[in-house]
Formats: structure tokens, C-alpha cells, sequence
């Protein structure tokens, strides 16, 4: 398995991109952790922090390129499977709370409180264990997505019609969670956590094994796209992209296929949110807002849909340029963003990593015919 990673182009790219992974998630907790601040090599907290959001903003666009790349669902409301995985963990940092809240209830969060709710909603049961709200952050994303994707898929929506209604999916979801009966916090949301698995959530350890989990996750989810396209039925799902109608005709289900993209993309989104939330340290309903979905999709096409390693490199080079533009120039930050999904739609369709692809396989092929044209040359001599 090994071998054939590091003989072929794609695969050698993944290969190399788990590997780097994996030795970050050694490395830069190490440098934070075991050198000193005045260290030339120390890696700052801020930056722990920072670019452990952006993997998990990586896990989501990966997630992302699995159904629009592979599968050619381009769905724009990603962003919500990824807030209710994150919910799903704010819910456990919450209970972890106890008495130290501002109103020192043992059993009901601050904002249920406030709210004069006398009594946790039953759908809080369970929360207080990591084990459940991990379970849950995967579960229900994954259930809403069997859900929504049995109905639309079977229905043979397709298209436009379907970026529309992933859209309206995430919009509704919104609206819910920013009502203070839904018992989620409303527009507040969650936060002020404190532990997680008995450990601070702002100890330098925490954080860093925080950033370790994502890139770990990061990883494995790679892996995981990696033997799911390359098998018989990342065929399957490349065919449904380029001609559904004919593999209809030829008597696949494709409906199936659409589906087990759909949930196990889903799921990863939950993954990421619930990585997310101890790290930025709040989940609200912000986090459903169709424009969020959005940005998903301009991080994967900038990195090169269809790629793997693609999207992973465009959500960590937008929200990179994200974080030093809205500092340098807030108020140009968003016509800067549409003028780069502007600039890739027309200059790199295929995004980085596909263009780059593209390129190598043009100038090989010239230099294999080059080749062949003065092996040609060399023999009628």
C-alpha cells in the first residue's frame, strides 16, 4: 500500500500530506510546550490556537470536496452539519461547568437559568459524559444527512436545486437555534467553558493537545477520502459526477452512492465542529449562516476540488490571508475575497494543486513526445 502511494502522483500527494501532519502534531505542541517563550523556535500559544482552528476549517473543506469533488453534490450548507457537531461538544464543556457558573446551579447551565427553565431539557441527558458528546457530535450530523439526503436524492434532485435546498437547510436551522425556547442559548450560544476531560480548557496543555487531536483527525480523514476514492466506489462516485444519467441507465443505484458520500461527509463536518468549539471557545448560532457554507466552497475550489490535498491547502491559505487582512485592511477583507473566487474561477478552474497537476501533465506529455520525436529522428537516420 505503502509502495504505491510513493510511485503515484496523487497518492504520493496524500502520502506526503499525512505524513507532515502527523509530524506537526508532534512538533509544534512540542516547541509551545518545551521551550522557553524567548526561544527563537517557540511556537507562540496564539498560534496553537490560531492555526488549530484552521484545521479543523481543513477538516471541513475536505468533508466538502468528497461530496462536490468526488460526487458532484455541491451542497451549500456544509456549515451546518459542522455548528452540530460543535454544539454537541458545547453541550458536554457546558455541563462540565457545575457550580462555577455565574449562578452556581450544579445541574442547569448559566442561560437556562437566566431563562427561569427549572428543570434540563431531556435532550441534555447524557451530556455530562465526553464519550456521549462525542458519539452525538457524529450521530447527528450523520442522521440529518441520511435524513435529508434519502429524501432528496431519492427524489432525484440534482443541481442547482439541490445547492439551494442544503442552503435553505442550514438557513432554517439557524432561525431555530437562535430562539431561547430551543434551550441551546439563543443567540448567545454556549461558552465560558471551563473543563474538558478534567483538564482547563485554557491550560497551554490543553490547547496544545487540542491542535495535536485536530491534526491527528486531520490525518485519518485523509486517509479514509484516500480509500474511499480509491476504491471501486470512488469509480462509482467520479461516474456519478461526470455522466448520473448513463449509470442509471446501466443499473447502479446511484441514489445509494450520493447517500454514503453525503452522511460520511456529514459526519467528518461534525468531527471538525467539535474539535472547533474548545478551541475558539464558543459555538452560536452564527456558525449556521448560509455565508459560512459558502466560504467553505471558495476554500475548496481555491485549493483544487477532486484533489484531496487541494481543499486542505485552500481553507489553510484563505483563512490565513483572513486572519492578516481583516488586521491590515478590514475594510477591503471581503471584496478580497470575492476578487480570489473571481480570480480562480477564471485563471484556475482546477485550483492550485489542479492546475499545478495539469501543468506537469502537459509538460510531460511534451517531453515524452519530444522523446519519441527524436527516437523517430535517430532510427530513420
Amino acid at each position: 500500500m505503502i509502495s504505491r502511494f510513493l510511485f503515484t502522483g496523487a497518492d504520493r500527494k496524500v502520502f506526503w500530506t499525512i505524513i507532515v501532519l502527523l509530524a506537526v502534531a508532534v512538533l509544534v505542541p512540542a516547541l509551545n510546550l518545551l521551550l522557553p517563550t524567548d526561544h527563537p523556535f517557540h511556537v507562540p500559544n496564539q498560534i496553537v490556537s490560531l492555526v488549530g482552528k484552521y484545521l479543523t476549517y481543513a477538516m471541513l473543506a475536505l468533508a466538502l470536496d468528497l461530496v462536490w469533488g468526488y460526487c458532484g453534490i455541491l451542497s451549500l450548507g456544509h456549515g451546518a452539519f459542522f455548528a452540530l457537531g460543535g454544539y454537541a461538544m458545547g453541550m458536554y464543556l457546558m455541563r462540565q461547568i457545575g457550580t462555577r457558573g455565574v449562578y452556581g446551579n450544579p445541574v442547569l447551565p448559566d442561560f437556562m437559568v437566566f431563562l427561569d427553565w427549572d428543570r434540563l431539557p431531556w435532550f441534555w441527558y447524557g451530556f455530562d459524559q465526553f464519550w456521549f458528546a462525542s458519539l452525538m457530535a457524529i450521530a447527528v450530523p450523520g442522521l440529518l444527512a441520511f435524513a435529508f439526503g434519502w429524501l432528496a436524492f431519492r427524489s432525484r434532485v440534482t443541481g442547482v436545486y439541490l445547492s439551494i435546498i442544503t442552503q435553505a437547510l442550514t438557513y432554517a436551522l439557524l432561525l431555530a437555534f437562535f430562539r431561547n425556547e430551543m434551550g441551546f442559548g439563543g443567540n448567545n450560544g454556549l461558552t465560558d467553558f471551563k473543563d474538558i476531560l478534567g483538564f482547563s480548557v485554557q491550560a497551554d496543555g490543553t490547547r496544545a493537545a487540542l491542535f495535536a487531536a485536530s491534526a491527528i483527525a486531520l490525518a485519518l480523514f485523509l486517509a479514509l477520502c484516500l480509500f474511499i476514492t480509491d476504491s471501486k466506489l470512488g469509480k462509482v462516485m467520479v461516474a456519478v459526477r461526470d455522466a448520473e444519467s448513463r449509470l442509471r441507465f446501466v443499473g447502479y443505484r446511484v441514489e445509494h452512492v450520493k447517500l454514503f458520500a453525503f452522511v460520511v461527509s456529514a459526519m467528518m463536518a461534525g468531527v471538525a465542529g467539535a474539535l472547533y468549539v474548545p478551541q475558539v471557545g464558543i459555538i452560536n448560532p452564527g456558525e449556521f449562516a448560509p455565508a459560512n457554507s459558502i466560504e467553505v466552497v471558495i476554500w475548496a475550489a481555491v485549493g483544487g476540488r477532486g484533489t484531496l490535498v487541494g481543499p486542505i491547502l485552500g481553507a489553510i491559505a484563505v483563512n490565513g490571508g483572513k486572519s492578516y487582512f481583516t488586521a491590515a485592511f478590514p475594510e477591503f477583507w471581503l471584496f478580497a475575497l470575492g476578487g480570489l473566487f473571481v480570480a480562480v474561477t477564471l485563471f484556475l478552474p482546477k485550483g492550485i494543486v489542479g492546475s499545478i497537476s495539469s501543468f506537469r501533465g502537459r509538460m510531460n506529455t511534451q517531453s515524452a513526445l519530444r522523446s519519441q520525436k527524436i527516437a523517430d529522428m535517430e532510427a530513420a537516420e
